[in-house]
């Protein structure tokens, strides 16, 4: 058997993720090349023999569709699968329309790239209805967190940690922007209930801009335990992580919060809502410890089934749907999220110093940094983390990766 039989050109500009392909690859039996330059890519591609190539579709200078293009002219037999987290049924179109025989879109798991790239070498062209566009299961979606997704979290480039996590801050405080709004007198014309539920719903923009555009959020990344369950090695990387996402998150809602506030939205409707979020964050300063810590175990379980049944579905709409419902449901209830309240809180601080706080009516005493950080923050943090990680991410991994004792002793 020749080595071009085995020999995989994998072609992406990310290096972490590129070398994780290699060695799941590489354990499989495959002769693996990394290219991190299209253009050497595509050099290497049409000079060796490679049986396959695994091409990113998103990269600078020159995208995966030139390259594809360029690979047909030269090696029309070449089987390529185009990898991408930016996938969409139109681009799946042009790409086989291009020539590529299958199309796996991120996050997948090593079984999904191993599988995708034997059929491409010996087996008859994919279709759309098999090309990675389907559902995942809940044991997929397992294997995908605990192998793939959690180790791109860790291994993501601290640049873009932060960057990514300033942009989740922000986005999740969008949301709560739009909660105080719809909030302020929703309750006199639908009654309590239904202001809640209607509070709730708006307020799941902020995680379906976090999900669909692309952010870094502390809350979700709790799920990133589950690799950390599989490879023990990784408590310290994770933990650097979550620190890094969590002070990210804090400046993002933090300066969505001063240009909330130096915008004069807080005056709408003769500042009926600046009023709404300074009892919110009033309220959120004034709950005692245990039930601060119970509220972000219920909130945090909430949130990360909505990432992890968003992580199920390959299109965009999927994933909508399976973030609203769970994060309405954790704002109608009342639960308690901490990047929120890192919006909410600071919020409530830039309104004290405000005429509006001394015609409010309320003791505003305990709204104020220790209150913030002390009574609010930590308790609410050590609750979302045992709602996410132990809850979803224990749970979900001893129920569907770990494998019983007497399996471990066969293999």
């Amino acid at each position: 058997m020749n080595q071009s039989e085995h020999a995989v050109l994998i072609v992406d500009d990310e290096v972490n993720f590129s070398e994780g392909c290699r060695r799941a690859l590489e354990d499989a039996g495959f002769d693996v090349s990394v290219a991190n330059d299209p253009k050497e890519g595509l050099a290497r591609a049409k000079k060796e023999g490679f049986a396959v190539v695994l091409l990113d579709l998103m990269m600078p200078g020159v995208n995966g569709v030139q390259v594809l293009n360029a690979l047909r002219k030269d090696k029309p037999n070449l089987p390529v699968v185009i990898v991408t987290g930016h996938g969409s049924l139109d681009t799946t179109v042009q790409t086989f329309k291009m020539g590529a025989v299958d199309f796996l879109s991120k996050p997948f798991t090593p079984d999904e790239m191993v599988e995708s790239v034997s059929r491409a070498i010996s087996g008859p062209k994919a279709n759309l209805a098999s090309a990675s566009f389907s559902d995942k299961s809940p044991a997929d979606v397992a294997k995908t967190v605990t192998e793939s997704v959690g180790m791109a979290k860790i291994n993501l480039p601290l640049s873009r940690t932060v960057l990514l996590g300033m942009l989740a801050g922000v986005y999740i405080a969008v949301g709560g922007a739009l909660a105080t709004l719809v909030g302020a007198d929703s309750a006199a014309y639908l009654g309590l209930g239904l202001s809640k539920l209607a509070s709730g719903l708006v307020f799941s923009v902020g995680l379906i801009l976090v999900v669909v555009a692309g952010a870094e959020l502390f809350t979700g990344n709790n799920l990133m335990f589950m690799t950390v369950l599989g490879r023990h090695n990784m408590m310290r990387p994770m933990l650097s992580k979550w620190a890094t996402v969590y002070a990210a998150n804090l400046v993002g809602s933090v300066l969505m919060a001063a240009l909330v506030f130096g915008s004069g939205i807080w005056k709408t409707g003769d500042s009926i809502v600046g009023l709404q979020a300074l009892k919110i964050a009033n309220a959120k300063v004034n709950l005692g410890f245990p039930e601060a810590v119970l509220l972000g175990i219920g909130c945090n379980w909430l949130v990360c089934l909505a990432v992890w049944m968003a992580l199920a579905s390959q299109h965009v709409t999927g994933k909508i749907l399976a973030i609203v419902f769970p994060i309405t449901a954790f704002v109608a209830l009342g639960f308690e999220h901490c990047v929120a309240n890192m919006y909410f809180i600071p919020l409530g601080l830039f309104l004290k110093g405000t005429a509006l706080a001394t015609t409010a009516g309320m003791d505003l005493s305990s709204l104020s940094i220790k209150g913030f950080l002390l009574g609010n923050l930590v308790p609410v943090t050590i609750g979302n983390v045992i709602g996410g990680a132990i809850l979803v991410g224990m749970v979900y991994w001893h129920a569907l990766v770990k494998q019983p004792a007497q399996a471990r002793a066969v293999h």
